[in-house]
């Protein structure tokens, strides 16, 4: 038993040491990110929130050390949003699509960092709203475009954790959608 626990303590020990030691500078490559958070759109007969999630890939240059700019793409799906009381007869909004854009990694220490991103969103929206009294639905697709920021913590050059920000607009036939996600992420480097 103390043999065990002496190999726990050796173990987290060694863990917890991970983040005070400074990792090699940041290079070009590869990578995948995929983040889980809660979406929100309150806009004309919907106000309601659910689970969102975003999947990447890409390749990111250095450019120094400490700032790495790359393109991205990958898919969001915003979740399912009711409407409102008493706007039953439209139906629940979905808000899903494919992204493109640029991004970048900026540490501003060791092992922090701020991100940010932007480009075009190929969106399927789903949703309705109401001309004067009659409930028009839309189904359609629409080209817009996605911005976010984030911040996180470099574990080592291959694995980071963040916290994001993202905003999405998707607009079709008179049904106008500005949603945003919160997310906890991860993101591999190879």
């Amino acid at each position: 038993m103390k043999n065990a626990l002496f190999a726990i303590a050796l173990a987290s020990a060694g863990l917890a040491a991970l983040p005070a030691t400074s990792h090699a500078a940041n290079s070009s490559g590869f990578f995948v990110n995929g983040s889980v958070g809660q979406s929100n759109l309150s806009k004309g007969s919907y106000d309601d929130n659910d689970t969102g999630y975003t999947a990447n890939v890409g390749y990111r240059w250095a450019l120094s050390p400490s700032v790495l700019l790359g393109i991205e793409g990958g898919y969001t799906d915003l979740g399912s949003i009711q409407p409102k009381r008493g706007a039953n007869a439209l139906g629940d909004a979905e808000l899903s699509g494919y992204n493109l854009g640029v991004n970048g990694h900026f540490n501003v220490t060791d092992n922090w960092y701020v991100s940010g991103r932007t480009g075009f969103f190929r969106a399927d929206v789903k949703g309705g709203y109401f001309d004067g009294v009659v409930p028009v639905r839309v189904d359609d697709n629409a080209n817009k475009w996605y911005a976010g920021a984030g911040v996180g913590y470099d574990f080592s050059n291959n694995f980071s954790v963040g916290v994001n920000y993202d905003y999405y607009k998707a607009n079709k036939n008179g049904l106008d959608f500005n949603p945003s996600l919160v997310s906890l992420g991860g993101e591999y480097r190879f």
